[in-house]
């Protein structure tokens, strides 16, 4: 049961009997008649049982669209007052969730809730409060139902404002926007007939040998390579750096960058697969012949947490190697950590570098160059010499996997998803993949 505010007003007005006759037993009557009250209209409120509550499915959301929580409440037997609280996990970000009802009998009303969830992941409902009051509105029956509930937070894919120009590129590159002639990267695609302008080297003379007109090949970018997108979700990806929206986890602004790379590459024609890992795999997706690549790659990352730990790179350049041995374009989404570079990782690049191509892309914190320029105090100055410090290795680090063959993208975190795409569509344009 609960008592409202009417209650506590009841029991002040109870100073009126008291001055009139100041006595004990006057303060004694008028409590008891206001708890007898409020326990008559405890009694006769209705039951919160006694109505019917379901909840309409939620689609998948983007992190940083809204959405709304919609219930639909039925009074079958008897009319309702009370006031139903739709609760969600803190994170779901439920606004305006307080809805007071009237209901005659038979009615039903349809309550919505605005959602702004502040995380990915699934995030649920933990229940529908009823609180019907009585006819007095002193007190009421209260009961949570569990209503089950829950909406799918995806990565937010802020970098998609840049895939209409990379593509743009990949068409060039593809030859429906440029001539298309014979080169580094590229594989034979069709005959047409010559016209003015063609490459007289591009005359398949044999075809024009059997035809009547003069028939030139054409030729594309080499085709149907292999992308592999491994995603680190240990220590050093919990970081927060300054993006673009203010501070975001280096995890995120790396789910970002291999969005925008993925949706490229399976446009280009590419098969895509995504490992995604700490000490141990903690997603793996093949995408050959998928059409919606990047929501299958958003549902695959929308639950991925960093963890308190080092990642076993051992563990994942098996997990790539078990994907098959043909040469492919390895990308590891990691940051450019010195310690847990040369513990874990340089070990096993040799292995990765011998079938593969193979990428780093790291988020650059900005505020080292910052602390690093800002010299006006003591304490700026020490702050500075540390910043220092930290970028020397990180370049020793970046130096050292250049000599094993490995290519560097490291850019801040709005920065890096189209510096990526960019790499990516230079080794293509060099039929380097």
């Amino acid at each position: 049961m609960a008592i409202t505010w009417r209650v506590t007003l009841l029991m002040l007005a109870g100073i009126v009997p008291v001055v009139l006759r100041p006595a004990a037993s006057t303060a004694a009557v008028w409590i008891l008649l206001v708890v007898v009250l409020t326990l008559l209209d405890v009694l006769l409120a209705p039951k919160p049982a006694a109505l019917e509550i379901s909840r309409i499915p939620l689609r998948g959301i983007r992190l940083g669209e809204s959405t709304t929580s919609e219930l639909t409440v039925r009074s079958p037997a008897r009319s309702f007052r009370a006031l139903v609280r739709d609760a969600w996990q803190p994170t779901a970000g439920a606004v305006r969730n307080r809805h007071r009802i009237r209901l005659g009998r038979g009615d039903s009303t349809r309550l919505s809730t605005p959602l702004q969830p502040r995380r990915r992941g699934d995030l649920r409902a933990l229940g529908v409060t009823v609180r019907a009051y009585g006819p007095l509105g002193l007190g009421a029956r209260q009961r949570t139902f569990p209503v089950e509930g829950s909406v799918r937070v995806l990565p937010a894919f802020e970098s998609r404002k840049h895939l209409p120009s990379r593509l743009q590129r990949l068409r060039e590159l593809d030859g429906r926007a440029a001539v298309r002639v014979r080169g580094q990267g590229t594989e034979f695609d069709s005959l047409r007939e010559y016209v003015r302008g063609d490459d007289i080297r591009s005359i398949d003379w044999r075809t024009t040998a059997r035809s009547r007109t003069v028939v030139v090949r054409t030729w594309q970018p080499e085709r149907d390579r292999r992308v592999v997108l491994v995603l680190d979700t240990s220590r050093t990806s919990a970081g927060r750096i300054e993006g673009a929206g203010g501070g975001v986890p280096r995890l995120d602004s790396a789910m970002d960058a291999g969005l925008l790379l993925a949706a490229i590459a399976s446009r280009a024609g590419d098969r895509i697969d995504f490992i995604a890992g700490d000490l141990r795999v903690r997603s793996r997706v093949r995408l050959a012949g998928q059409r919606d690549v990047t929501q299958r790659l958003q549902e695959a990352m929308a639950d991925l947490e960093p963890i308190i730990a080092e990642a076993d790179w051992s563990n994942l350049a098996g997990a790539v190697a078990g994907l098959g041995r043909h040469r492919a374009l390895v990308v590891l989404l990691t940051p450019l950590d010195p310690h847990a570079i040369e513990e874990s990782l340089l070990p096993v690049l040799p292995v990765l570098t011998q079938h593969h191509r193979v990428v780093v892309a790291s988020v650059r914190d900005p505020e080292l160059e910052a602390t690093a320029a800002s010299r006006d105090t003591l304490e700026d100055v020490y702050a500075a010499a540390a910043a220092e410090q930290t970028l020397r290795r990180r370049d020793h680090t970046a130096a050292m996997l250049r000599t094993l063959g490995v290519d560097i993208v490291d850019a801040d975190a709005e920065s890096l998803p189209p510096a990526l795409a960019d790499h990516y569509l230079q080794l293509k344009a060099t039929g380097q993949l």
